[in-house]
């Protein structure tokens, strides 16, 4: 919680002094009755009071009054809110690595499932694009905020030889370009744009690691990486077992170089809980709400409380 005026807060240094004045006239009060020696005397010409209830009455003011004086401080609250716009690219490595069974029941069909559920999380107005890469890297649905496009292309993914991690980000770069393209023309304002990628191996051709981080800060672009599998999976081509482990030093260059964020998954399940912290950090964001009206009834309704037992108890306000 935090407060837009803070300064108001010191004002509880005189309800915290009123307080003070409160219990300093009841010890005097007390040190008088201590100094009567004819207690059933004293009780016969003082009327009886209402005793420990009369003090909860005045707390019940007094904390009133306290929370009162927190909601002229204006205390806030972060709350979470779908954010109006923005262009986001999945781009998902569909190289031959991605049959590997270490992760059940295969790496591609997990992935799968799971960048479908990516879809489900991001709010209805983002746009949403996808680009499949292997050898070479392909814009298979531009920003859009059709989303029954965005999982037919899922399910029609087709596995192929090699690994481009660097034309994946600038073919990426070139769908968020021609979609900003469109936008500008129209003379909308731009939404930001981000970039998931996930990859399961080592970059085998294309450009460079460092190309891609160079081209996506000069586009203010941050990647998002995943690294999805295991170090002890393997492939079986043409008889020949060959390991495919994930390659998670360049996918987590990119990540820290671009201001993305970097994750792994080993297992399908921790690959759809990357996916859906994701589309929360990136189709989301936090908001201040005010919450000083709640403060305004909660102090008047002790208030109310504290003057209605005073009342009741001792025929009195206080």
């Amino acid at each position: 919680m935090t407060f837009q005026s803070p300064w108001w807060l010191l004002a509880l240094i005189a309800v915290v002094a009123l307080a003070g004045l409160y219990v300093l006239l009841q010890l005097r009060r007390a040190r008088y009755a201590a100094r009567f020696t004819n207690v059933a005397l004293l009780g016969s010409l003082v009327p009886k009071r209402a005793g420990w209830r009369r003090h909860v009455a005045f707390g019940l003011v007094c904390l009133g009054l306290g929370v009162l004086v927190v909601s002229l401080a204006a205390p806030s609250t972060e709350i979470r809110v779908p954010r109006e716009r923005a262009t986001v690219i999945m781009a998902v490595d569909v190289s031959l690595s991605m049959q590997a069974t270490d992760i059940e029941p295969d790496r591609f069909s997990a992935m799968q499932v799971a960048a479908k559920e990516f879809v489900e999380v991001l709010p209805a107005r983002i746009n949403l694009g996808l680009v499949s890469f292997a050898g070479t890297a392909s814009t298979l649905v531009t920003p859009t905020t059709d989303r029954d496009e965005v999982r037919t292309a899922i399910d029609n993914l087709q596995l192929a030889e090699a690994t481009a991690i660097g034309d994946a980000v600038f073919t990426s770069l070139t769908a968020i370009t021609n979609f900003q393209s469109t936008l500008d023309s129209a003379g909308e304002e731009l939404p930001p744009a981000r970039i998931v990628l996930l990859s399961d191996g080592y970059s085998t051709v294309g450009r460079e690691a460092t190309q891609a981080v160079d081209a996506a800060n000069a586009a203010q672009v941050p990647v998002s990486t995943i690294a999805f599998g295991t170090d002890y999976g393997t492939l079986d081509l043409n008889g020949e077992t060959v390991p495919v482990p994930v390659d998670r030093s360049t996918l987590e260059q990119i990540a820290d170089d671009t201001g993305g964020s970097y994750s792994e998954a080993a297992t399908a399940k921790e690959l759809e809980q990357v996916y859906e912290d994701l589309g929360s950090q990136i189709g989301y964001t936090s908001e201040p709400h005010d919450i000083s009206p709640w403060f305004v009834r909660g102090g008047l309704l002790f208030a109310f409380l504290g003057i209605v037992a005073s009342l009741l108890w001792t025929n009195r306000l206080l």
